[in-house]
């Protein structure tokens, strides 16, 4: 189908020959995955949006498409507004738009392999309301009008060594078989792609930028587990490795699988397992306790043997980085390099280090306005020059089998304005502050939030994302539970309590749509401290990421003199860790970039 507006149409004519007044098109995976293989982008397929989060609701003579506040920009650029119109969550939701829109006694579709339990509830809820009805498909519509839909992968498994991974395979299912017991359950369903390859000690080539194959699992309670996984994905060494009791079986038999828990009593993530596990189970008579999938938080805090493969990958990642902005410093004022230039550049610095797996994300490479689009994704369509006092917005990272990084450097081209200056120096306040806190263990990422935005609040600036995501062990560049986010309006998470182990960007931001974006983003580690006197357990963070800042969008005068202190000591960090790594010219750089403000 040669426009989107085709495919529109066509999936109409698909949901009135199934007497289906509307569908629901989210952009996710049988797996509740934030980052998604080929075979699974409906909503790219189908709007044309190229974003990580969004959710397209089609009806008869109308089309929504509804994303939250980093893609504001770029669904308009990406997605017609003569066939869709635009809306923002959590301002509104799927759900209270349907309900406005669809007409009375309208059947509206859904899959129930791609929509958790939660969304079900609420969506049949306001429909209810309006007489409407939400009817769970057989097989996706999209799917059947999709003419080169692409298969799923068939990449095999390979075995994430004990040496990076810190436990072995068995230790970890016993501490969820423990876990179980604990909790009088039978068994955990895993359908958490991460989750998965972390318990098992396994990663997979399925979706891009992530390390995971597609799978299902379930683990008992006797330390066994059944691993749903297609035969051809897995190789002699891989099966040695799983051992007698991980029994395997076809990805496609899952589902028959929980038909035969009758009488179990069987543990499942509502926000990580889709609304037809639970009703498969159910419908099989099994007894569901919906508690947290019991790898989160063990796969959140990061044991000694990640922190050091973390501690290796991010020195080498640093390295690359930094050869990339010498080059950047020499060849972007002459003029000739642009975004998708800078960002095949940047990633050729990482090949180089021949350790590189996969990138972590699409490189986020925008220039002058195109920064200030939050997830910016860079296309031949919407490439731009790296033009004369400008800024350059790189937000990059990479899978190396030790560590998965993820960093953002804001970067003058030429001579950057007295604004701009103000605005990256409030940025920089925020990520100093953060950076030094120190905050008794409990504390939760809602709560060290306004720490980062202070000093833009101060003067009546803001930016529409969180402050900070969890990182995986080459695992998911966004991992939770833990976050830094504002307790309310709309931000997912914030209120997990910080650990030690646990590993977080701290990203703070400024965005002038039309004009430029700013990000400063270091990968850190919650590590316990000590304060004289303290009668309660201390936390703080300890940076990971390492390479200079650009110091012509420092505004020496908003500095204290602590926070000066911070940008020479991180400097001075940067120094000993990268500056041994490189040499000629890229070293004199890196000494004159790390010199004492």
């Amino acid at each position: 189908m040669s426009t989107y507006a085709d495919r529109l149409q066509a999936l109409r004519e698909e949901l009135a020959r199934r007497r289906l007044d509307g569908f629901v098109v989210p952009l996710t995976d049988e797996h509740m995955s934030e980052y998604v293989g080929a075979y699974a982008q409906r909503l790219a397929w189908l709007t044309g949006f190229q974003g990580s989060a969004g959710t397209a609701a089609v009806l008869p003579a109308e089309a929504a498409i509804f994303v939250d506040g980093r893609y504001t920009l770029q669904v308009r650029e990406q997605v017609s507004a003569d066939q869709w119109s635009y809306h923002s969550v959590p301002q509104t939701s799927v759900a209270s738009w349907l309900s406005e829109h669809a007409p009375e006694g309208a059947r509206i579709g859904y899959d129930p392999w791609l929509h958790t339990k939660t969304w079900v509830q609420q969506a049949t809820k306001a429909l209810a309301e309006k007489g409407a009805t939400l009817v769970a498909v057989d097989t996706n519509p999209v799917d059947a009008v999709w003419p080169d839909r692409p298969l799923p992968s068939n990449a095999r498994l390979v075995v994430q060594p004990d040496q990076f991974a810190g436990r072995s395979s068995a230790e970890k299912r016993q501490e969820i078989a423990d876990w179980l017991v604990k909790n009088k359950a039978d068994a955990a369903v895993l359908p958490a792609l991460d989750s998965i390859a972390w318990t098992f000690n396994v990663r997979g080539q399925d979706v891009d930028r992530t390390p995971v194959a597609l799978a299902y699992a379930l683990v008992n309670a006797d330390g066994t587990a059944d691993l749903f996984v297609a035969p051809e994905k897995i190789s002699e060494d891989v099966a040695q490795h799983l051992g007698n009791a991980v029994r395997l079986h076809p990805r496609d038999a899952f589902a028959g699988h929980l038909t035969q828990l009758k009488g179990q009593r069987v543990a499942a993530d509502p926000e990580r397992a889709v609304s037809a596990i639970f009703k498969t189970l159910s419908d099989a008579g099994a007894t569901l306790l919906e508690l947290r999938d019991p790898a989160v938080l063990p796969k959140a805090i990061k044991n000694a043997a990640e922190i050091a493969g973390q501690e290796a990958a991010q020195a080498r990642d640093g390295a690359a980085l930094s050869r990339f902005l010498h080059w950047l410093s020499v060849e972007a004022p002459k003029g000739g390099v642009d975004e998708l230039g800078a960002a095949a550049k940047l990633q050729s610095f990482r090949e180089q280090t021949g350790a590189l797996k996969d990138l972590s994300f699409d490189t986020i490479s925008g220039a002058g306005p195109n920064g200030a689009v939050v997830h910016y994704r860079v296309s031949e369509e919407t490439n731009r020059p790296l033009e004369p006092n400008s800024l350059y917005l790189v937000d990059s990272g990479a899978q190396y089998q030790d560590g998965t990084t993820d960093v953002t450097r804001t970067v003058a081209i030429g001579e950057p304005t007295a604004e701009m200056r103000d605005r990256f120096t409030r940025v920089l306040k925020g990520h100093i502050a953060l950076a030094r806190a120190i905050f008794p263990e409990g504390t939760r990422g809602s709560q060290l939030d306004t720490l980062a935005r202070q000093y833009l609040w101060a003067v009546g600036l803001d930016y529409a994302h969180g402050t900070g995501h969890g990182v995986g062990s080459f695992l998911a560049v966004h991992e939770g539970p833990q976050r830094i986010a504002p307790g309310s309006g709309g931000f997912a998470g914030g209120d997990e309590p910080l650990q030690a182990g646990m590993i977080l960007s701290n990203e703070p931001g400024y965005y002038k749509a039309g004009a430029y974006g700013i990000r400063i983003e270091n990968l850190v580690l919650v590590e316990p401290r000590d304060a004289p006197g303290a009668e309660k357990k201390l936390l703080g963070f300890r940076t990971l990421t390492f390479a200079p800042l650009d110091r012509r969008l420092i505004d020496l005068d908003l500095l204290d003199r602590e926070e000066r202190a911070w940008v020479d000591g991180y400097h001075a960090q940067v120094a000993a860790i990268v500056g041994p790594q490189l040499d000629g010219a890229a070293a004199d750089w890196l000494r004159a970039e790390t010199a004492p403000l």
